[in-house]
């Protein structure tokens, strides 16, 4: 069973800055927050503490928290493995069910996502992979693409798979289990295109037809 947060906790959360998810409160009350996945501590100084995904699904209601794993901490840029339980679908069979309540939580991850690129980098950019997404590719690039509303192939034939590749710096994103809608292939390629992803189209043999390679990109 999960335990509940506590009321001051709640209060916390609900105070947070708008945006920016900054929390204010003490230090155990944060270091709390921290332990249960739904805040985590920029790496820089002054160590300000900010929502996870996780932490802004609980403000605004959409999803029950998940205990974070055993040692995750979110510091140093990472959150508390894959932000206090949500994990983006990928288009395998252990995939969980669409709707509108997961949608709303992929677009808070994917929202707390870019809010820990904008603090972890110094120009504070979010047009580029951060360093927990690039120690975890396949799950943000499966990110990105449920975020923007896309069905992975776990829904529907021809939805997307993310799969890992040769390549330690790239996935693959295919369609699977018959031909995507028309044109939406270029949709995806868009859509990671955007959110800072070097995509580039291909004609695979084994298993045959067209797939997405994807990158981070550079800079």
């Amino acid at each position: 069973m999960v335990k509940p947060v506590t009321g001051a906790q709640q209060r916390i959360i609900e105070a947070a800055e708008p945006g920016t998810g900054r929390l204010s409160g003490t230090a155990a009350q944060l270091d709390g927050l921290v332990r249960r996945g739904l805040a985590f501590r920029h790496p820089r100084p002054p160590h300000a503490c900010f929502l996870t995904p996780a932490g802004h699904r609980l403000r605004e209601g959409d999803a029950p928290v998940s205990p974070p794993p055993p040692a995750s901490s979110g510091a140093g840029g990472r959150p508390a493995e894959e932000d206090g339980g949500f994990r983006a679908r990928t288009g395998g069979p252990e995939d969980p069910p669409g709707g509108p309540a997961r949608l709303r939580e992929a677009r808070a991850a994917w929202s707390g996502m870019r809010e820990l690129r904008r603090m972890t980098r110094a120009d504070g950019a979010t047009d580029r992979l951060c360093g927990w997404e690039r120690q975890h590719l396949v799950r943000a690039a499966a990110l990105v693409l449920e975020a923007a509303g896309f069905a992975p192939a776990s829904e529907e034939p021809g939805g997307y798979e993310v799969r890992e590749t040769p390549q330690p710096d790239a996935v693959q994103v295919r369609p699977v289990g018959g031909a995507p809608p028309d044109r939406v292939d270029e949709a995806w390629s868009r859509t990671l295109t955007e959110a800072g992803w070097q995509v580039s189209h291909h004609q695979g043999v084994r298993p045959p037809g067209p797939y997405l390679l994807a990158s981070p990109r550079r800079g």
